[in-house]
């Protein structure tokens, strides 16, 4: 037997890692993120709010084998199972079970590696990005810039991050870009990207805007910085990253593959942990660097052997971690809290709601994760109506609130019980619903104006405003003139909202035309800066978006 494995042991590796994962995601619920992104594949594009489209593309063929979880998650289990191949091969010095013990004692590789988000994706593409530009530096010729131009613009495509991969590579070997061959990468990288760039010139570049300047800013606190610092040892390990991380470190790059390597774990290490200064930073946010730490700390430990003992001990323990942590996603143990939550009760808790609310569609209130997840379980379209208070999300832009508009459909929510005529307690917190004979939310109307800065006075100032609206929606309107609606302009700082303003328009006066004046009396707020969005305002919902945010100076 022990000759077998031996003998064996890379494809025993290999099969026990890739047919583990298949059955992890066989008994595993999805999470509320997982079946987002298959409510993406539904509405395949070039593009989508909050990320590129490669995982709806492979949820979408992973799906249409499988019409269940296992569907949901195949193709990323065929990545992340390839992944670590690659990585293998990208060692320049290679011991075999070194590099097992090594990826065996990053727990995020097992336990996050069936899971169908956009982290598996960027993971093998950087993976497989590493590996063409060696074989580019190696043999600088138009089919390796082809080649690598290609595997970029699929780098961009599951998930932006990869762009600093790409930045940290060229700044690690600047004498690249005198080589027009790495300008043919280049140049053929926004051939094969183009589809998506196009994508964003429709919607306004609204990923990027929401990226850089929507999300991740608040006021900052200390715990931003230790939290990303802690998580970042955790996600290294959750043990091992005391040893890894120093190794990967300490270890003098000899090629111009681990000289980029380190370039980039270092650049995207040091650059979130600026960014944990302005923000909150999610730990995966650095899950590219597990590439190169791989790779790194596998160089400096086969030279520096006394490493390896640490690695043993520590290797044990995490297999028990990881085996346990299998063993909780997948069973109902254990005391209740988030995590668990966030694994189980998906489908007691779509039971519950679609027992009450029949064959209605059901439209929840700023939440992606709930609408998602009722739709996958219940096989029900549902909608996410977002209101200006909270961010947005792709249901901003699908077809669901047009296909229902006019429809009966049932409301749900999980706070202001009170509002609801009906409520219940679930697994996963409470839950209510109201019926309402016409859904008539009216989010798909967009207000513009001329401008997307205005410097104002605090008196009475005008605003010239236009209007984009489907022949749906004005159809609608001109057929329910007793619609109680009113177009209202919400005022933020940076810290958020803080107060709305009457325009003194109906929604029905503002489709009269097809541009209008919206006065504005600010005398109330003190001079400084601040944003402004349009909402439409009616009895039945919260206000909705409807309008970008525009930029005003108060003098």
């Amino acid at each position: 037997m022990i000759a077998f494995f031996q003998k064996y042991h890379r494809p025993v590796f290999y099969l026990t890692w890739f047919f583990l994962s298949l059955f992890q995601a066989s008994f595993t619920q999805l999470i509320d993120d997982e079946s987002y992104y298959w409510v993406y594949s539904r509405f395949l594009s070039w593009g989508y709010f909050d990320h590129p489209p490669m995982i709806a593309l492979l949820i979408k063929w992973g799906y249409a084998f499988f019409q269940n979880e296992f569907g949901v998650r195949l193709f990323c289990i065929l990545l992340n199972t390839l992944t670590i191949f690659i990585i293998e091969n990208l060692l320049e010095k290679k011991s075999s079970f070194l590099f097992y013990s090594i990826v065996l004692s990053i727990g995020i590789f097992q336990i996050g590696g069936f899971l169908a988000v956009p982290d598996t994706p960027l993971l093998f593409f950087t993976a497989l990005f590493f590996y063409c530009y060696r074989k580019f530096v190696q043999a600088v010729d138009w089919k390796n810039a082809l080649l690598l131009g290609l595997v970029t613009a699929l780098l961009f495509y599951s998930k932006y991050h990869g762009v600093l991969v790409v930045f940290f590579t060229i700044l690690s070997n600047i004498k690249l870009l005198s080589r027009w061959q790495t300008w043919l990468a280049g140049f053929s990288m926004l051939i094969f990207f183009a589809p998506h760039l196009l994508w964003q010139w429709d919607y306004n570049w609204i990923s990027f805007r929401y990226h850089l300047f929507e999300s991740n800013i608040s006021d900052y606190k200390f715990s931003y910085t230790t939290d990303y610092i802690l998580g970042q040892l955790l996600l290294a390990g959750p043990l091992a990253g005391l040893v890894l991380l120093p190794a990967a470190f300490l270890y003098k790059p000899r090629t111009s593959m681990e000289k980029a390597m380190k370039f980039s774990m270092i650049g995207i290490y040091v650059l979130f942990f600026l960014s944990s200064l302005r923000g909150k930073v999610e730990p995966n946010w650095t899950l590219p660097v597990l590439v190169p730490l791989v790779v790194l700390s596998h160089q400096f430990i086969i030279e520096k052997i006394s490493w390896l003992k640490p690695l043993r001990i520590i290797l044990p323990i995490t297999l028990l971690l990881v085996a346990a942590g299998r063993i909780y996603l997948v069973a109902d143990i254990g005391p209740d809290n988030a995590v668990k939550k966030r694994f189980h009760y998906n489908k007691e808790w779509t039971k519950i709601i679609a027992e009450k609310t029949g064959t209605e569609p059901v439209v929840f209130f700023n939440s992606y994760q709930r609408a998602s997840r009722f739709w996958f379980y219940s096989g029900k379209p549902s909608h996410s109506l977002n209101d200006y208070k909270n961010r947005r999300n792709n249901y901003n832009i699908w077809p669901t609130e047009n296909r229902l508009l006019g429809k009966p459909v049932y409301l749900a929510h999980i706070y202001d019980m009170h509002d609801y005529t009906d409520s219940i307690k679930t697994m996963k917190g409470w839950a209510g619903w109201r019926y309402d004979s016409l859904f008539s939310a009216l989010g798909k109307i967009e207000i513009t104006t001329e401008k997307k800065k205005f410097i104002l006075e605090k008196e009475l100032k005008s605003l010239k405003c236009g209007r984009n609206i489907s022949r749906q929606y004005l159809f609608f309107l001109r057929e329910h003139p007793e619609l109680n609606a009113e177009l209202i302009v919400a005022v933020f700082n940076k810290k958020g909202w803080l107060k709305d303003y009457a325009t003194g328009l109906t929604v029905q006066q503002v489709t009269e035309k097809t541009e209008f004046d919206v006065s504005l009396d600010l005398h109330d707020l003190p001079a400084g800066k601040y944003t402004l969005m349009f909402a439409i305002q009616s009895e039945k919902y919260p206000p909705t978006h409807n309008s970008e945010k525009i930029e005003i100076v108060i003098r």
